[in-house]
């Protein structure tokens, strides 16, 4: 026979069912054992005519009872978890129906049991109230408060368990407002549960006997022992599990914060809660991934503009164009024959050559304290002393230049680059629209090391600096270049002195006249 669309299908794999039906059934058996031994032995009875009898007839209904109940629990409970299998059109709306029986699930197991102490506290009373009605009413009352206190006990311990099959289905939709009640109210509900219903039953107790006067003294502290023994077991056992339904998911949020201070955007937690607990942990997953969001744009903006730039466009909270004079150096590089490149080899081969030669440009200028502005084709502008100020923008730019003719040397010996290097005052700050801008430089230093790059490209180091930028280095950078002629750059009045790099083996030359040199 084949199998019906309509087929119900388990909510829990079977570790957790097992683990489930294990908990609920033998604290239930606990609960209605102690009850049984409460109303038989120590609880009063009234006047019986044959007491020896009426507990016998009633242990052999207590065995019969557990016998027939317990099964009864355990299929009516199961078929709380089982799931009408949804047509594929219905996937969404069947994994809400997943959710609320999983989040609801402890309350449906509640159910089931309360029926259960009730149908018991209704027959047991029915039994023995043609022994004694008093005998009747005690083990009524005593049944349905052992009976709210064991469910509350099992309640907890449920919850407990089916926290990772609701981790499960609340993982695709974590709860965006509260589905079960609060956490005060739960936490008000326990206490009636685990405090208030032992202390209720004290004083029915010392009701019962003040009004029939029958109780001895002894008798009554017996009484009070028993019961308030079981109160503090009871209500210490719901009192933990109220505490830590409450503290672990606290204590989950709480170590993943740290994590997330300590740097590791990857920290998230198990949404398992229905409360404002559970909306708590989504909550945090949400912060976690805005976070992480927000991080992988930095690092894209930084990538685009500069690290530098970017921290400083993100510190700076509202968005001003223009600029302010600033000391800074310029480096630029461009590649020599770029055109016969691009005509000669294809252009998937053109990029990687470009890419490798960028890195290595990237690479040198990040290593002195620089960024790259602008790509420019086959050239590259890179700026020293903004964003962020820098003691020595000069002497920074002169060292990267140097080391980078050196790699490209050695790394990219099939290109040929000119490198170009000037320092002065420029202004530096955010051109264009509110709409769309960038940070740049902007002034008479861009344009020497563009003018000077182009001259570089026929000298046999590959590397012209303009004289301003040695007299504006430091001593120690400074020594590392000589002094060579002037010359009018194009486009430009002023004549521009020309530095190159001193040899490694050639004599370096008297600092104090390099540095006091002018252009």
């Amino acid at each position: 026979m084949a199998r019906s669309r309509q087929a119900r299908g388990w909510v829990l794999d079977w570790p957790a069912r097992i683990a489930l039906a294990v908990v609920v059934v033998v604290a239930n058996v606990i609960g209605a054992v102690v009850v049984f031994a409460l109303s038989a032995w120590v609880l009063p009875e009234g006047p019986l005519a044959d007491p020896a009898m009426v507990r016998r007839f009633n242990v052999i209904l207590f065995g019969a009872y557990v016998l027939l109940a317990v099964p009864i629990g355990l299929l009516w409970g199961g078929r709380r978890f089982r799931l009408r299998r949804p047509r594929a059109a219905d996937a969404d709306a069947a994994a809400r129906r997943e959710q609320r029986m999983v989040l609801y699930g402890p309350l449906r197991l509640v159910v089931v049991q309360a029926v259960l102490w009730i149908a018991a506290a209704a027959l047991f009373a029915a039994v023995n109230a043609r022994f004694s009605p008093r005998l009747a009413i005690s083990v009524a009352e005593t049944i349905v408060l052992g009976g709210i206190t064991t469910c509350a006990l099992s309640y907890l311990l449920s919850e407990r368990i089916l926290r990772r099959t609701a981790g499960r289905v609340l993982g695709a939709h974590p709860p965006r407002r509260r589905v079960l009640p609060g956490v005060t109210v739960r936490s008000l509900l326990f206490w009636a549960l685990g405090t208030a219903v032992p202390v209720v039953g004290l004083m029915l107790t010392a009701v019962s006997a003040l009004i029939y006067g029958d109780v001895p003294a002894d008798r009554l502290a017996v009484i009070v022992l028993a019961i308030g023994s079981v109160a503090l077991v009871i209500g210490l056992l719901v009192t933990v599990g109220s505490a830590r339904a409450v503290a672990d998911p606290v204590n989950a949020v709480r170590r993943a914060m740290r994590r997330v201070e300590g740097g590791e955007l990857d920290a998230s937690v198990t949404v398992y809660d229905g409360t404002e607990l559970g909306q708590l942990q989504a909550g945090l997953n949400t912060m976690v991934e805005g976070l992480r969001e927000r991080e992988r744009i930095h690092d894209l903006f930084g990538r685009h503009v500069g690290r530098d730039v970017a921290r400083a466009a993100a510190a700076a909270g509202e968005v001003r164009l223009g600029g302010e004079v600033r000391r800074i150096a310029v480096l630029f590089v461009d590649l020599v024959g770029s055109t016969g490149l691009a005509a000669e080899r294809p252009p998937e081969e053109i990029v990687g050559l470009l890419n490798r030669f960028f890195r290595v440009v990237v690479e040198v200028v990040e290593e002195h304290g620089g960024w790259i502005n602008k790509f420019e084709g086959d050239a590259a502008l890179a700026v020293f002393g903004a964003p962020v100020a820098d003691d020595d923008p000069a002497g920074c730019a002169l060292a990267a230049g140097r080391t980078l003719a050196e790699r490209l040397a050695v790394e990219l010996p099939e290109l040929t680059a000119g490198i170009g290097i000037s320092a002065g005052d420029a202004v530096a700050g955010n051109v264009g629209d509110v709409r769309r801008y960038e940070y740049t430089v902007i002034g008479d230093p861009v344009n020497e090391a563009a003018r000077l790059t182009e001259l570089a490209k026929a000298e046999p180091g590959r590397v012209l600096a303009a004289g301003a930028a040695v007299a504006l280095a430091s001593g120690g950078e400074a020594r590392r270049w000589e002094l060579g002629d002037a010359t009018v750059l194009r486009g430009r009045s002023a004549p521009t002195r020309l530095a190159t790099p001193v040899p490694e083996r050639a004599p370096v030359g008297d600092a104090a006249e390099v540095a006091g040199s002018q252009p």
